[in-house]
């Protein structure tokens, strides 16, 4: 899975498209069901999905797609995979030809493509979504009460990795509590081993970090009010949080330290922790973790490495804090119609399941379909009806999500003691963006 973030330049290019280029569909009617009356092999015409899935995920959506096809023998369906997702959309849209239909990484950038009146409605998935998908997953599709959006990948983000061998030799068990996480930390740097390993040069990384913190010590209420800018980023909230965080990021804790840390990819910072013998203890990301290093160390899931739910901070509620790629439409058509739906049906998902390196928000996607025992712990809490919150980041207007957010967080990364001044820059970056 692609850790996918967009381009601010590119995106803000790309959206300003020429009134009328696609208008949008009724936001209060809803669309006629295309295989309402008819049987699916009765649906004919053609639909195209562009993404960012290359490589294994690329070939595991392709077999979801040739699902399609059987179920729908009619239609020509084709999957367009993209390596430059954010320009390859934003220059489609622009010129007037978007794809029929695209799984794109954030809310926050759906929502920007609906404002300019490029997008349809989702209402005739409506039943389909709501069926199969929990109330916090269908609010993130929707925007102003319309359904605009259907996720078909989701991601676990609040999962922390650990060579098992490294927690053994320091005495240490997967901590359940943050303050029982920065004792471990001690505990493991005090037996000779790095604590955590963090992909700083890769300022998503640390907006994880924070998010997954925040998300726990103020709650999922306070979460999604400061994901909408309705709280400043200098509130109390987001100061004892970056606090907590700072805890984390002393550098004393971290492989090499902070000038190692700012310069170590996301990628090498799995494979430091995952491989063996372990270079350090514990990488903080979501479930796609495992795949980064798939063929790169010969280590195994379950008896090298494992992972543990992010802890708890103070008495907060379980919660999980994911990703996911989220399908739009442009052109409506009971082609894309049919496709809409077909990916919200559990089918769809139980195919990559199978597969391997795939979570999927869709709750009656069955557990035993899934390729390891791993990923049915990481799937649980993504799919199971309980809290979730969206990447914070991913619900932001680009230039500050994707962009400013990034820079500042490692500003923090080479001076956590600055919570005060971090945070300010926070509140001045996310007041400009919020604005525009």
């Amino acid at each position: 899975m692609k850790r996918h973030r967009w381009t601010v330049l590119a995106l803000l290019l790309g959206l300003f498209v020429a009134a009328g280029a696609a208008a949008c569909g009724g936001d209060d009617e809803e669309s006629e069901n295309a295989t309402t009356g008819n049987a699916a092999e009765n649906v004919t015409g053609s639909v195209t999905l562009l993404a960012d899935w290359t490589g294994p995920e690329g070939e595991s959506f392709k077999a979801v797609i040739e699902g399609f096809k059987k179920a729908y023998p009619n239609v020509s369906a084709r999957y367009r995979p993209s390596t430059n997702l954010t320009q390859d959309l934003s220059t489609a849209v622009e010129g007037g030809n978007p794809p029929d239909l695209a799984a794109i990484p954030s809310p926050g950038i759906m929502a920007d493509y609906q404002k300019r009146g490029v997008l349809k409605p989702l209402t005739f998935a409506k039943s389909d979504i709501e069926q199969n998908y929990s109330k916090d997953w269908q609010d993130l599709g929707k925007l102003k009460g319309t359904y605009y959006g259907v996720f078909f990948k989701g991601a676990n983000k609040s999962t922390v990795w650990y060579s098992k061998k490294a927690l053994t030799d320091a005495g240490v068990e997967p901590p359940t509590s943050f303050n029982d996480l920065i004792t471990a930390m001690g505990t493991i740097k005090a037996s000779g081993l790095p604590p955590m390993a963090i992909g700083g040069s890769e300022g998503w990384t640390l907006t994880d970090l924070f998010e997954n913190i925040y998300a726990r010590s103020a709650g999922p209420d306070m979460y999604r009010k400061l994901a909408a800018h309705e709280i400043k980023w200098t509130d109390p909230s987001v100061t004892k949080a970056l606090t907590d965080m700072g805890k984390i990021l002393d550098s004393k804790n971290l492989l090499g330290g902070t000038a190692a840390t700012l310069q170590l990819s996301f990628d090498e910072s799995c494979a430091k922790v995952l491989d063996v013998p372990a270079q350090a203890a514990l990488n903080f990301e979501g479930d796609f973790v495992p795949g980064v290093v798939a063929g790169k160390t010969n280590a195994k899931a379950g008896t090298d490495y494992d992972f543990f739910e992010f802890p708890q901070v103070g008495s907060s509620e379980d919660l999980v804090v994911s990703g996911g790629n989220v399908v739009i439409m442009f052109k409506d058509t009971p082609a894309s119609q049919a496709l809409v739906k077909y990916l919200a049906s559990p089918e769809a998902g139980e195919i990559w399941a199978k597969r391997g390196g795939f979570t999927s928000p869709n709750k009656n996607v069955s557990a035993d379909t899934y390729a390891s025992e791993i990923d049915k712990r990481a799937r649980e809490p993504v799919a199971s009806g309980g809290t979730v919150v969206f990447d914070l980041s991913d619900q932001a207007p680009g230039a500050f999500g994707s962009g400013d957010e990034w820079t500042i967080m490692q500003g923090f990364l080479k001076n956590p003691s600055d919570v005060e001044g971090t945070a300010k820059k926070l509140e001045d970056a996310a007041a400009k963006a919020y604005k525009a």
